[in-house]
Parts: structure tokens; C-alpha cells; sequence
């Protein structure tokens, strides 16, 4: 029973994060493609545009799609793809510093009038009210994964998985590349532990290196829109894999590090992951970025393909 509203609430959360990302779209889809399309002249303008465009539909998946589709289409190179990279994973902190408030007492009664506004005509209030159910559907997860935390501890082989967790910090950052690359949603993932952290399940270390593995799963989308979309596609896909994992091994050994600057602005055990993201994010696209140009070349080297 505990593993069926477990599973129900991975998928609640999901569902939510698709009907904002649907309802977010059709109020600016069309801008957001022009944004990605425009801004990529360099790797600065091309992570500012994958950046906002991330912020917007909260979903670092949806955007590499997106610009998988473009390359893929002859829109823009592989080269200009590295700084849409870079910004999809700062961009994709924004959702869990959002989540990270307390603030599902306001947003849970949204799904009323959210609910409401999809009888309406014009597109505008459909797509609020899509935005709307879908804040109720994630906050509702989050409360429903942070009220599971403790009938799952009665059960011996998930305790077992978070003592191991406490135990070995590569534990949960392969639990966690394994999981997202599963569900396809790091957003997802990482909002969970968000929520057995708050319930004092797993530790603040433990909740990062989850994080990071979950960077690393959050890749399995791009490799899979790459198939059969050309050469350039897929040097896109094996620099986001590049990008995520080199991310992972520079930052893995100082992750107790991490967890003590993101503590020293915030006492909340949710908001110190949150920032934990936001800080690891930025780092790793800030140190690649001058490189940019350099590094594709690495990627093409590596693999062996030609543009």
C-alpha cells in the first residue's frame, strides 16, 4: 500500500510539473522558441537564453529536446548548443528553490479556480489554469512524500537503503542517476529527497550527492531525442552527458563543503538542498563556459564524429 502512494506521488508529481510546463508554453511558447533560436550567437548569450527559457518551463528535458530539434533541423550548430547546456542546468534550480517555500497553503487552493479557468474559451485562461492545477499537484506530492517518510522507515529494506545512503555518499548519487534516469525527471527526484530531507530522513550530504546523481540521470531524455537526429544531435546529447558527469567528479569530493555554504543561508533542511543545486549548477556552467569552444572540440574528437 505504502509503495503504490509512493509511486502515486511520483507520478502526481510529475503530472503537475507537465501541466505547468504545457500551460507555461502556451502562454509564451513561441517567444521561447525565438529566444533559443536568436540568442546562441555565443556560449554567454546562448546559457542566458537556456537559462530563462529553463526557468520558465521547469524543465531542463523539455528544453534539450527543444534544442536537440533545432540542431536536428538545421536551425543552429553543435557549437552554439554548449551555452544552451550550461543554462538548462542553472535554469533547472529554479523550480526547487520555488518548491523549496513554504508556501503550499496558498497555492493548493489554486487548483479550484485553476480548475475553473479550463471551461473558459480563451487559450490565456485555459493555460493559467493549467499552471495552476499543476502547483497543486507538485506542492500536494511534496507534502504526501514528506508524510511518507516515516511509515516507509518501518520497513526494513528501506531503512537499510537510507542508512547505506548516510553510509557511502556514491550510494545515492548512483541511486539517484539510476531513479531520474528512470522517471526522466530530475526535478522530480531531487523534489522528493527535498521532502525526506525535511523529514530528517537522509542528511543534507546524502540529499547532494542525490542531486548530482540525478544531473547525470536527467540526461537519458537528450540521448534519447538524439537518436536518429544526425551527427551534431548527437554530439549535443554526449555533451550534456559530458558536461553533467565531469560536473559530478569535480565537485563529489567536496560535497560536505557544498552542504555547509548552502546551510549558511538557509536553517531549512528543503531550502539548503535548493541552494546546494543553485550553487553546484552555477559553478560547473560558469568553469566550463570560457572553454566552451575547446571543450566541443573535445567532444567531437572523443566520439569520432563529423559535422
Amino acid at each position: 500500500m505504502l509503495l503504490l502512494l509512493f509511486l502515486s506521488f511520483i507520478l502526481c508529481f510529475i503530472l503537475g510539473i507537465t501541466w505547468m510546463r504545457i500551460g507555461l508554453y502556451n502562454l509564451s511558447g513561441k517567444q521561447l522558441n525565438r529566444w533559443l533560436h536568436r540568442f546562441t550567437e555565443t556560449p554567454l548569450k546562448g546559457m542566458a537564453a537556456g537559462t530563462a527559457v529553463t526557468g520558465i518551463l521547469h524543465s531542463s528535458a523539455a528544453v534539450m529536446v527543444m534544442t536537440i530539434g533545432f540542431v536536428s533541423a538545421g536551425l543552429i550548430t553543435f557549437p552554439q548548443t554548449i551555452g544552451v547546456i550550461l543554462g538548462t542546468n542553472i535554469g533547472t534550480t529554479f523550480t526547487l528553490e520555488f518548491i523549496s517555500f513554504p508556501i503550499d497553503s496558498f497555492i493548493l487552493p489554486a487548483a479550484i479556480p485553476g480548475f475553473l479557468l479550463l471551461f473558459f474559451r480563451k487559450r490565456t485562461a485555459r493555460s493559467t489554469g493549467w499552471v495552476l492545477i499543476g502547483l497543486a499537484l507538485v506542492f500536494a506530492a511534496m507534502r504526501g512524500f514528506e508524510w511518507l517518510a516515516d511509515p516507509l522507515l518501518k520497513y526494513g529494506f528501506v531503512k537499510k537503503i537510507f542508512l547505506f545512503m548516510d553510509h557511502s555518499l556514491i550510494i545515492p548519487l548512483v541511486f539517484g542517476a539510476v531513479f531520474t534516469a528512470a522517471v526522466q525527471s530530475s526535478t522530480a527526484t531531487t523534489g522528493m529527497m527535498m521532502s525526506f530531507l525535511q523529514a530528517d530522513t537522509v542528511s543534507l550530504d546524502s540529499a547532494i550527492s542525490f542531486m548530482i546523481g540525478a544531473n547525470i540521470g536527467t540526461c537519458i531524455t537528450a540521448l534519447l531525442a538524439a537518436i536518429g537526429a544526425g551527427n551534431e544531435a548527437r554530439l549535443t546529447a554526449f555533451a550534456h552527458v559530458w558536461l553533467n558527469i565531469g560536473g559530478a567528479l569535480l565537485f563529489f569530493p567536496f560535497i560536505h563543503q557544498l552542504g555547509r555554504v548552502s546551510a549558511f543561508f538557509s536553517d531549512g533542511p528543503a531550502s539548503q538542498l535548493a541552494h546546494a543545486s543553485v550553487i553546484y549548477n552555477i559553478l560547473c556552467s560558469i568553469i566550463v563556459l570560457p572553454f566552451s569552444m575547446k571543450f566541443g572540440k573535445f567532444i567531437e574528437h572523443v566520439h569520432g564524429i563529423k559535422k
